[in-house]
């Protein structure tokens, strides 16, 4: 079933259906990143000539071996013919800018999922390790601070302005000065400013573009109240106004034991499989878990499964590349854990 990539979209949910039986489900996402890949010799995907050709936009994070572990175990359990239920395979775009995976969650196509693995290559884990269940997902809020102020000659009349920089520095600052909290880590980043037009002109305009996380959602809400406050302290200070617009946010989630029970069995007997970690932190976020909510929510089981994989930088890089050869290992794991996911279901 491709009609989700009707009208533009990029997100595709693939369905095999081999009548009664529970369902399981595997997200893979597929966006890339706003960077220009290197061209380098020594990065083997241009030596080879098969670095990004869309300018300013590359797959540094390895979505795109996403893409290719959900198409590889589509065509696994397709010519599975022992394999009975329905296998969806949710092809997720936007996970980068934390907006695809909530309007994907909330599509009812993850309504009638019994058992749900998300997947990501890397993670610091070398080829040939798999994490059976990833923990440590702080919930993220990204936000757009817009600052107004009234511009004025700098030199002639600076006092007729209202200087939206000045708002804008004042709210950086106390950004990072937002109080920790003792139930939990907290995390915030002013990641891109601008503001202004001029050297000699009072800038009338300046925006921040930052995020907050928590260690739980209600940790996320915490630094979200805060950093509103802070914001519109620093325009009541400047005498300007701002406008806080949220642009992406995810919740914290868990991997059930259920689940990583399975994934940790099969990895011990995958061929390719050197090394078995059951548990390990991711330490960012994922919009993964508002489809991993949406299944626990209605009584089924969720994961969050690493795939090892040598890469010569880390994830975001110019340079990122993925290891090939920890691709059929990914497939091999995750099929086969689904096709037993489903086997206990049917049981």
């Amino acid at each position: 079933m491709l009609a989700a990539t009707e009208g533009g979209t990029t997100g595709a949910v693939a369905v095999l259906d081999r009548g009664p039986g529970p369902t399981v489900a595997l997200r893979v996402d597929i966006d890339g990143l706003p960077r220009v890949e290197s061209d380098a010799d020594h990065h083997h995907p241009a030596r080879e000539g098969f670095r990004s050709e869309t300018g300013e936009s590359m797959h540094a994070c390895g979505h795109d071996a996403h893409a290719t572990l959900g198409l590889g175990v589509l065509e696994t359990l397709a010519d599975d013919d022992a394999f009975t239920g329905r296998l969806k395979v949710f092809f997720q775009p936007a996970e980068e800018t934390i907006a695809g995976g909530k309007a994907m969650a909330e599509s009812g196509h993850l309504d009638d999922v019994n058992a749900l693995v998300a997947v990501h290559v890397g993670l610091d884990h070398p080829t040939g390790e798999v994490v059976a269940g990833v923990e440590g997902f702080l919930a993220v809020s990204q936000f757009r601070a817009e600052f107004t102020g009234k511009p004025a000659h700098a030199g002639g009349h600076p006092s007729r302005g209202h200087n939206a920089v000045g708002a804008m520095a004042t709210a950086v600052t106390n950004l990072y000065a937002i109080p920790r909290h003792e139930d939990g880590a907290t995390r915030v980043n002013a990641g891109r400013v601008e503001g202004g037009t001029a050297t000699n002109i009072v800038p009338e305009s300046a925006t921040i573009e930052g995020e907050v996380r928590g260690e739980t959602t209600a940790l996320r809400e915490y630094m979200n109240d805060h950093a509103d406050r802070v914001m519109a302290g620093a325009a009541r200070t400047h005498d300007c106004e701002v406008s806080v617009t949220r642009v992406g946010e995810a919740p914290s989630g868990h991997s059930d034991d259920a689940v990583v029970d399975v994934v940790e069995a099969v990895a011990g007997r995958t061929d390719g499989v050197d090394s078995v970690v059951r548990s390990d932190d991711l330490g960012g976020s994922e919009d993964a878990t508002y489809l991993m909510g949406r299944v626990q929510e209605r009584g089924g089981k969720a994961a969050y499964v690493a795939v090892g994989t040598d890469h010569p930088d880390g994830h975001h890089t110019a340079t990122f590349d993925v290891d090939e050869d920890s691709l059929p290992v990914g497939v091999a794991v995750l099929s086969e854990t689904l096709r037993e996911l489903a086997d206990e279901g049917d049981g």
